[in-house]
């Protein structure tokens, strides 16, 4: 790896990125058990402490502002407290939000988790997946490609709730490519074969079983290979970046196939995980890093947020400092 780490972080301050897909509120409720409820053999929290925070896309886009990246949502939300709660979180953050649209018939995407003592008890989901109507995709399809203008790459944040449709995705992959800009992909099933000629395609192994009916042994460097060989066979995409949870990550572009195994983590919470992966690995891409080093970066940084509770951003200094270590090893 040839690359200067201080040189790369640097120039992702220069970089600006548009988010594609699904934002959602990540809300949490946080208190005491004590007691079983006499109503029914469940528990009865005390509540202590509430919070909202950037989910999904919104996530995405947080991810990037910490590592210096300057971002661009477009996404839908509902008309609603929620929706202007999370635009204000937006604004807090300095994360554009023009591209924000907001939806007449669905609510804002809200993910609620009851936590005590450390333990996720419960999650309540509060959202309408079904696909954008002709009119949000219209809205959605001409800011898309007023956003492009300015961005240097595109990463469509696909969690299937409907603000990603195969036209938008066709139109935003051929103008990117005019542009000469990366585009990647987090996907999930109802649009998985829809992401053709992308850079970069990042399935996890329950995506790419679920997209390609592909049974994998993430334990299988063999299966792991083959796997992503015929990702780029059916999808025509570039490079591949398969997250394998506790088995780590692998990356092939051309010919180039590694894989690294997942460092030792004390495991507070998965959740956002791999919106932190494709965004570092996006950031990246866009600055002209090695397959490699994109591979190393991501697989440190998605094991970095899990040693926090709830979705958290990467720390852009953490980052550094870890790379430093492992590649001086």
């Amino acid at each position: 790896m040839k690359e200067n780490l201080e040189e790369l972080f640097k120039k992702m301050n220069d970089l600006r990125i548009l988010v594609i897909g699904d934002v959602m509120a990540d809300a949490y409720i946080r208190g005491k058990v004590e007691r079983i409820s006499p109503e029914a053999p469940v528990p009865v929290i005390n509540t202590r402490h509430r919070e909202i925070r950037l989910g999904g896309a919104a996530n995405v886009a947080l991810n990037l502002k910490a590592l210096g990246v300057k971002t661009d949502l477009c996404a839908l939300i509902g008309k609603d407290a929620h929706g202007k709660e999370l635009l204000q979180l937006l604004k807090n953050e300095g994360i554009g939000y023009e591209g924000i649209i907001a939806s007449e018939s669905r609510p804002t995407t809200v993910k609620t988790r009851v936590i005590a003592g450390g333990q996720h008890l419960l999650r309540i989901d509060d959202e309408d997946d079904s696909p954008a109507d002709a009119h949000e995709q219209g809205l959605l399809m001409e800011t898309a490609l007023s956003l492009l203008e300015k961005a240097d790459a595109v990463i469509f944040e696909d969690y299937d709730k409907g603000v990603i449709f195969p036209k938008l995705v066709k139109k935003i992959v051929e103008a990117a490519r005019i542009k000469g800009i990366p585009t990647t992909v987090d996907p999930k099933k109802r649009n998985f074969m829809a992401y053709a000629g992308v850079s970069l395609f990042k399935p996890n192994v329950k995506e790419l079983k679920e997209g390609l009916h592909l049974d994998v042994n993430a334990a299988s460097v063999r299966d792991i290979r083959q796997a992503c060989s015929k990702v780029l066979e059916k999808l025509d995409v570039d490079g591949v970046l398969f997250t394998l949870s506790e088995h780590g990550m692998a990356i092939q572009m051309g010919s180039f196939f590694q894989k690294a195994d997942a460092l030792p983590r004390d495991i507070a919470d998965v959740s956002g995980a791999g919106d932190t992966v494709i965004s570092v690995a996006t950031a990246c891409l866009a600055a002209g890093c090695s397959p490699d080093l994109i591979l190393t970066l991501s697989n440190l940084a998605g094991g970095l947020v899990c040693e926090y509770s709830g979705v958290v951003p990467i720390q852009k200094e953490k980052l550094l400092a870890e790379a430093h270590r492992i590649l001086q090893n």
